[in-house]
């Protein structure tokens, strides 16, 4: 029987695909050089000749070395797959084969690249190639297929820009570790807090002891076993390192270990109790078998853990930009990886056109302030007054390790506020870049804008002293002995608040007050008057407690209104808010 036309394998190849989004066209071209599409098609020729013997080719083959054909990427991608075939065997490839599943020319000319270089491996061998070879100048194009995506989200999403230089040895080894000491975990898709992150090292060594518990019998373990279970320990990370290693020689046999097994933990502390989760799980899976765990395993919880550290990064990242779904899947192990793998480096090379990008990206950063303190700088020493309840931001960066300080924007303002006081959500928070190597310019130019001076002290406040200052170390300002109308001038510690009732969908509550001459709210006296000075008019009592008149005031701190009692007054009041303060 005759092979099929040319024409026939050509639309077969061309509806498979449009199906996986690939629509080329002289358009889709634009940022490819003249360059690297010839170099693309003498490589392949190269290989050609090692697969089918100098000079043959096979019935359907392109040939096609026309940089200015509006099917120039399609015959390149065709001739590719024709020697993948004889490499590999027919519709067999490796399991970092990118194919060209994309509507983004340059990046199908980057997968084109990559997968010549995987076909240059098995046909010529591992890292040989010969005088006449192209190659590329692009270190990255000889990286795996996650690490490559996951740098190109990065770029587009983030701008984001990479320290490692091209001639660095081991360069994609280098370049996943500043990604994931850097970028993935601090400055572009958040990181867990310290306390998450022992967490995730005591459920390490949980199942850590079940396994050895299983494979070893009960409280049966091999020489120099720390058995290290303090949650507080300096040396958790470092012992759980070292008793993985002592149950892979008893359970698999001295220095044997899983293919794909790290060994290491020299990064950060999430990126080394992550490589320790994953060769935990791979450990797992040669002793109990693919899937198989102990009764009560928490690696369960996550079954992302097994798979390449940099696939996990790549899945997070297109979830947090693209909107990208992890597979509803009943496969474990490899078998899901795969999935997540197919799945995530789909999405990251066809993204949303960059507009879509950047405004999803501005929409889960905007969120509105519930009376935040603003300040100038990141000290809290300037402090500019509260930002008003509602106002909205965008917020842009988040500050080192635990704090909960942000610098955000609006239409006349540029400031650092805590996220406590604000709607913008926890885990959204800790997806903001880190200040890391950022000096913002910090301006306030609004109507609320009042500074910069130092920040009232919440003396004796009780808890909310602790939300305050946990966040923000404020400067200290003292009640002023300035006599009015025969009446002495107290701080807003000064005044005793009871709340009547709760508001917080409005932003307001309403409470009876007490003026007092300490701190320590003794010697007080009932608040008789309230004027807004940003209105003009006094505010109106809404009711009576006994003797006392109720006001319905805003959450947070004011400074626009006068408060008086029969012998005190203060010119700003603090209400705390029932649902801020806690993270």
């Amino acid at each position: 029987m005759k092979r099929m036309s040319r024409l026939v394998l050509l639309m077969i190849g061309a509806a498979v695909l449009v199906i996986g989004g690939l629509i080329v066209s002289s358009q889709d071209q634009s940022g490819v050089f003249e360059s690297q599409l010839l170099g693309l098609r003498l490589d392949i020729e190269t290989l050609a000749d090692r697969a089918f013997g100098g000079g043959s080719r096979p019935d359907l083959w392109t040939g096609n070395g026309d940089a200015d054909s509006p099917t120039i990427l399609a015959d390149l991608w065709f001739d590719n797959e024709l020697v993948a075939d004889a490499a590999f065997g027919p519709g067999q490839r490796p399991l970092d084969w990118a194919g060209a599943a994309s509507t983004n020319g340059a990046v199908i000319v980057r997968n084109l690249r990559h997968d010549i270089e995987i076909s240059a491996d098995e046909l010529i061998g591992e890292g040989l190639r010969p005088d006449e070879w192209v190659g590329t100048p692009n270190p990255l194009e000889l990286c795996d297929r996650n690490l490559m995506n996951l740098v190109y989200v990065l770029q587009s999403a983030y701008n984001a820009e990479f320290e490692t230089v091209a001639n660095v040895a081991n360069y994609c080894t280098a370049l996943r570790l500043e990604l994931e000491n850097d970028f993935v975990e601090a400055r572009n898709t958040g990181s867990p807090s310290n306390e998450e992150i022992a967490e995730m090292n005591l459920a390490v060594r949980g199942d850590l002891e079940r396994l050895a518990d299983e494979e070893l019998g009960l409280n049966v373990r091999p020489d120099g076993w720390t058995g290290n279970k303090d949650i507080n320990s300096t040396a958790l990370l470092r012992d759980n390192f070292t008793d993985l290693g002592l149950l892979a020689d008893a359970t698999l046999g001295e220095g044997v270990r899983p293919e794909g097994f790290y060994g290491f933990v020299n990064t950060s502390d999430l990126s080394a109790v992550r490589n320790i989760r994953h060769d935990l799980e791979l450990l797992a899976d040669a002793t109990q078998g693919v899937g198989i765990r102990p009764r009560g395993w928490q690696g369960l919880e996550n079954p992302l853990a097994v798979c390449d550290t940099t696939l996990q990064n790549l899945a997070m990242v297109v979830e947090f930009v693209y909107g990208y779904e992890y597979p509803v899947s009943t496969s474990t192990g490899a078998d899901y990886c795969r999935e997540v793998q197919i799945g995530a480096n789909f999405a990251a090379e066809n993204p949303p056109a960059s507009e879509v990008v950047e405004q999803s990206i501005d929409t889960r950063f905007v969120a509105e302030s519930r009376n935040a303190f603003a300040y100038l700088d990141l000290s809290a020493t300037q402090y500019m007054g509260p930002l008003p309840w509602g106002v909205e931001f965008r917020a842009w960066y988040r500050n080192y390790n635990n704090s909960t300080m942000m610098f955000v924007s609006g239409e006349d303002f540029a400031v650092y506020i805590d996220r406590r006081w604000t709607t913008l959500p926890e885990d959204v928070f800790m997806r903001l870049p880190s200040l890391e190597g950022v000096a913002p310019l910090t301006f306030c130019d609004a109507y609320w804008c009042n500074g910069p001076q130092p920040t009232p002290t919440p003396t004796g406040s009780g808890p909310l002293l602790e939300i305050i200052t946990d966040a923000t170390p404020p400067a200290t300002i003292e009640p002023e002995d300035v006599v009015s109308g025969g009446k002495t001038q107290v701080s807003w510690n000064y005044i005793s608040v009871n709340y009547v009732q709760q508001f917080p969908d409005r932003g307001v509550a309403q409470v009876t007050l007490q003026i007092c001459i300490d701190t320590n709210q003794i010697g007080c006296e009932p608040v008789t008057r309230i004027f807004n000075n940003a209105t003009g008019f006094e505010v109106a009592p809404v009711g009576n407690s006994g003797s006392a008149n109720i006001y319905e005031l805003p959450y947070g701190y004011s400074q626009n209104l006068l408060i008086e009692g029969p012998t005190l007054f203060s010119t700003d009041i603090w209400l705390n808010d029932p649902t801020l303060g806690s993270g």
